[in-house]
């Protein structure tokens, strides 16, 4: 019996139910049937600890979902308290055998439970029995917890779904595409799917090719309307997602495909579908995920031309709705978003796609909150009321009117703070004590350039390049990085520029260099990607170094270095790129170098390095991911990543020491730098630099000018004494509440 296969056609069965009793019930059903038993049941706990039967084959009826085991209590409570399989004969005749009332479970004589453990604690007990009194066989038990250990993956959010059940509304879960909280009624977007098109014939071709002309021509004048309308408050790389259409439309690869197809007697629709399939295909099957994310693009161009097609055919959508709206479907498009107005766009929600979607990526520049990847959803009307959670990828359809007040007085709290928030643009970063800290921005893409500035950033403290990278088709030329490095420089005028070096690897593909390792986070990336390619650093310093020219504010970091001979590979191209500048007749000087403090093996070695770095930043990202050993990017494990573990806040405390013995300016960029609960202790540890996203930058100015220093090392002192992030935590939790810091005093992990 393959345990795979089992699985798979148990889950699959159970993606198909409409409601979650009907999804468990799939899954009893299921194994009954593969493992050819007389019951299978399945108990999960409660929020009270009890063990509530939510489903089952084989028992009375009458029992499910009405009646519970107490916790600790039966046969079924001692599997969850023993965390171990039970398997035993006359199972009514064991000293902790508890009847279950209207389930007539006397008649069975074998029994055999496992329990079922999600991330340390149990969830629930899968219970298997027979008529016959014979014991299940080692090879049953065996497959039995194996199974077990599988669907406690499957069955992990039913608190969600008893909150749903409960409540009267349903909670899907997804990914943070765009922060924010949106509330309005669900504007299902036109979903034509071309892919389903079936074969047609061409009765005239001459009208079906000039047809196809005047399809093109009709999408090209919407993309560009599209373009107009929304370019003025957009970035050129936004903005660019519209040039990629445009670019698509005249790519003669589609043009003289669909009019290939044409000609050899497919008509239109057909002709479309089979070029634009092969196309989504290929990048479908791509490695690198953000090539994947691009097969949308793709397949929503085609939908767009087939949407044009239909309409020409005199079909309409249904009109916008009066008030605040949702946007939903499986691709919402940047098209969908273009064209509603901008005072009624409350959120988006994609059945599919992924934080790289273009989608996400819009709604972010627009501040529009937004979910990604739900998920099919069933039985979804316009007009449905629905609330989103765009920071926490949640999504509440027909949520009740309690859950609506909490959600109001949330986004209420947070636009009134934001308010209060715009008055200390102009106002330094000092406690009430008079320490002085100064708050820089991170950045990456021009759309993030001006709201630092808006938001007071004092300059920009780690700019990362790879986001161009990551963005572009081919690696950009030296011209193409000068032009945007020099923009950025332009912009931040006279204030410090900290760029960094191209950092891909690990959670940051380049879409054109796949890299393909058992283990990218310890593999060929940071200083070690460009250190291996080095004309690719030798073009980018130079980028950096003429967009800089003699103004004196730009500072390179450096990121993953864990050795001594990185730093003197990298002087010497840095020491070739002023070289090549200089008898070239550039302008030119040489910037200071610092490095990123990301591996765990860099501490120790700072004082051997100081000939060679001018200042160091740490980056809380990547060292508490190495000094924990968790991969954040990994959903089994990343609730175990959490940057106030008392191992990460000694090690960050043994930096900043080692930085005043060496004279080392020091900083920390990272999501450490915008946690109001890590911000004390930062600053008592002596930090006087945090680097943050633009948008956290108010928030943190308010917390660090309601502080005082001397207060935040009693805090800082009590954190020493914590043994888990928990304790530390509650201590950072009653003085953010002292402070009366706004909405995040009662948050947890």
């Amino acid at each position: 019996m393959s345990v795979l296969l089992t699985l798979t056609r148990i889950v699959q069965s159970a993606a198909e139910a409409d409601s979650p009793a009907v999804q468990v019930n799939c899954v009893v059903d299921g194994i009954q049937r593969e493992m050819a038993v007389d019951v299978c049941s399945l108990f999960l706990r409660t929020d009270h600890g009890e063990l509530l039967l939510v489903a089952s084959h084989g028992l009375g009826q009458a029992a499910i979902g009405r009646v519970s085991v107490p916790a600790g209590k039966g046969l079924v409570g001692e599997v969850a308290e023993s965390r171990h399989p039970l398997n035993i004969v006359e199972p009514a005749r064991h000293p902790a055998f508890f009847y279950l009332p209207g389930s007539d479970e006397e008649q069975f004589r074998s029994f055999c439970a496992v329990p079922l453990v999600r991330r340390g604690a149990v969830i629930g007990v899968l219970v298997v029995q027979r008529r016959a009194p014979a014991a299940f066989s080692p090879e049953e038990e065996a497959f039995l917890v194996t199974l077990g250990a599988q669907l406690a993956l499957v069955v992990a959010n039913w608190e969600d779904w008893q909150l749903a059940e409960a409540s009267g509304f349903r909670n899907l879960t997804g990914l943070p595409g765009a922060p924010g909280i949106g509330m309005g009624q669900v504007y299902l977007c036109e979903d034509l799917d071309l892919f389903s098109v079936a074969d047609g014939r061409c009765v005239n071709m001459q009208e079906e090719l000039h047809m196809w002309r005047q399809l093109l021509a009709t999408v090209q004048t919407e993309v560009k309307a599209e373009q107009s309308t929304l370019d003025s408050s957009l970035s050129q790389e936004v903005s660019g997602i519209f040039d990629a259409y445009l670019m698509l439309l005249a790519d003669p690869m589609l043009t003289q495909g669909v009019e290939e197809g044409i000609g050899g007697g497919r008509d239109l629709p057909s002709a479309l579908r089979i070029v634009v399939q092969h196309y989504a295909d290929l990048f479908m099957a791509m490695d690198d995920p953000y090539l994947r994310a691009r097969h949308e693009d793709i397949r929503h161009l085609g939908n767009r031309l087939y949407s044009a097609w239909i309409r020409s055919q005199h079909t309409s959508a249904s009109a916008l709705p009066q008030g605040p709206v949702i946007l939903v479907g499986r691709h919402v498009s940047v098209s969908d978003i273009a064209n509603t107005p901008r005072e009624q766009l409350a959120g988006v929600v994609c059945f599919q796609g992924s934080i790289l979607s273009h989608t996400a990526v819009l709604a972010n520049a627009l501040g529009v909150p937004a979910v990604m990847g739900v998920g099919e959803v069933k039985g979804l009307a316009d007009g449905v009321s629905i609330l989103i959670d765009g920071a926490a990828g949640k999504v509440f359809l027909e949520p009740d009117s309690v859950l609506q007040q909490e959600y109001s007085k949330l986004q209420a709290s947070e636009h009134a703070f934001t308010d209060r928030l715009e008055s200390l643009r102009d106002k330094p970063a000092v406690t009430r004590d008079g320490v002085a800290i100064s708050l820089y921005a991170n950045s990456g893409l021009t759309a993030d350039i001006m709201p630092g500035l808006r938001n007071g950033a004092e300059g920009l403290g780690l700019y990362r390049t790879e986001i161009p990278f990551m963005i572009s088709e081919t690696f950009p030329s030296e011209e193409e990085q000068y032009q945007l490095y020099r923009e950025v420089m332009a912009a931040y005028g006279d204030k410090p520029v900290y760029m960094r070096v191209l950092d891909i690897g690990a959670d940051k593909p380049l879409p054109y260099f796949p890299i393909h390792e058992e283990n990218p986070a310890l593999g060929w990336r940071g200083i070690r990607f460009c250190l291996d390619n080095a004309s690719l650093l030798l073009s980018q310093l130079r980028a950096m170094l003429r967009a800089a020219g003699m103004a004196g504010n730009l500072q390179i970091i450096l990121p993953m270095v864990s050795a001594l001979g990185e730093l003197r590979e990298f002087t010497a191209v840095l020491d070739d790129a002023l070289n090549q500048l200089d008898s070239a007749g550039h302008a030119v000087r040489r910037p200071p170098v610092g490095i990123m403090v990301e591996v765990p093996a860099a501490i120790s070695q700072l004082g051997k390095w100081r000939s060679y770095i001018d200042f160091i930043s740490i980056g809380s990202n990547d060292l508490s991911q190495y000094v924990l050993a968790v991969d954040r990017n990994n959903p089994r494990v990343a609730a175990s990543y959490d940057h106030l573990h008392p191992a990460v806040v000694a090690e960050i405390a043994r930096v900043v020491q080692a930085a005043e013995q060496l004279d080392l300016p020091v900083s920390l960029c990272g999501e450490m730098s915008s946690d109001p609960h890590a911000v004390p202790l930062l600053v008592a540890m002596g930090i006087r630099r945090l680097s943050m996203s633009a948008a956290q930058l108010p928030r943190i100015k308010w917390l660090i000018r309601a502080m005082d220093s001397a207060k935040a090392q009693s805090v800082y002192d009590e954190v020493c004494k914590a043994g888990d992030s928990d304790e530390i935590r509650a201590v950072t939790s009653a003085y953010l509440s002292d402070l009366a810091f706004p909405g995040l005093v009662k948050q947890t992990r």
